[in-house]
């Protein structure tokens, strides 16, 4: 089974919408949602019978106020300033970082480490299998998530050729578990600044995992000149460059009403699928 993980340096090229196309041309059964702090991908993507369930990354602290003497230990030793005081001591959930220092130098056992739900792990099966998760709001442990994503997937596969995975933006924790044992990455770039720049970190973070690497630009038309910077920066690399795809708010449009716009006789339709074609190539090669 060959692995493809879509990926962007920066938010906002278009790497879901990438993805769900490349997924609706490949007919792909097997796909994976591993941006768990902001998924979407269940928007365009998803059928069968829904299987949710708790994610328990990160324990936490909590204080049994029977057992509880108001030294002020806990307080006074917690360096993420997540203890306070009105009339008894409490823990916030969202500043606790699962440290455990306050059950250490507590005199009496009256706090504990005890598991904490971080996230929503949920996965579609019917047809397909459609893996995805979203973490819970001032959870860490991004990458475990991920990780877990991962391995439900596979929990659930049997013979498909073909898992796409859409990943997360930056180069972080979550980027890092979602490069882990795949077989190529198509890095999405777009024609601006902080696109360039984010690109090129991206590339170096790929190169790390030794997998075979591609580069498309998304909404090229909407800075030539920065579309000719990326594809000169690609020449001389040991990667392959499979193509552009121009700006159609027409991609929005269907995108909206939870349609599939490379279903159209478009030309931004056109270019996907030259990509997508260019892309499979690469990766069976």
């Amino acid at each position: 089974m060959k692995q493809l993980l879509i990926l962007s340096g920066k938010g906002g090229t278009g790497k879901t919408t990438i993805a769900s196309s490349f997924i609706e041309l490949s007919k792909a059964r097997a796909f994976a949602d591993c941006d768990v702090e902001a998924p979407n991908l269940h928007l365009l993507k998803h059928e069968g019978t829904k299987i949710s369930k708790p994610y328990f990354g990160m324990k936490k602290a909590i204080i049994d106020q029977e057992k509880c003497i108001q030294c002020g230990l806990c307080k006074e030793s917690c360096n993420f300033n997540s203890i306070s005081f009105d009339g008894t001591y409490t823990i916030d959930e969202f500043g606790c970082e699962g440290c455990s220092v306050c059950e250490f130098v507590c005199p009496v056992n009256a706090i504990k480490m005890v598991d904490n739900e971080n996230g929503e792990m949920t996965v579609y099966k019917g047809n397909s299998v459609f893996s995805t998760a979203e973490l819970k709001m001032g959870s860490g442990n991004s990458g475990k998530l991920v990780i877990a994503v991962k391995n439900q997937l596979e929990e659930n596969l049997t013979n498909q050729e073909l898992t796409i995975i859409d990943g997360s933006p930056g180069i972080g924790c979550p980027v890092i578990a979602s490069l882990s044992g795949v077989d190529m990455v198509l890095i999405v770039a777009e024609p601006s600044l902080s696109g360039i720049s984010d690109m090129e970190r991206i590339i170096k973070t790929a190169r790390i995992f030794q997998v075979k690497i591609a580069v498309c630009v998304n909404k090229f038309d909407t800075n030539i000149a920065l579309t000719r910077k990326i594809e000169n920066y690609i020449l001389p690399l040991d990667i392959d460059y499979v193509g552009k795809i121009p700006y159609d708010k027409l991609v929005t449009e269907f995108t909206n009403r939870g349609k599939m716009f490379v279903d159209e006789d478009l030309e931004v339709s056109k270019a996907v699928k030259s990509i997508y074609k260019q892309t499979i190539k690469i990766l069976n090669s």
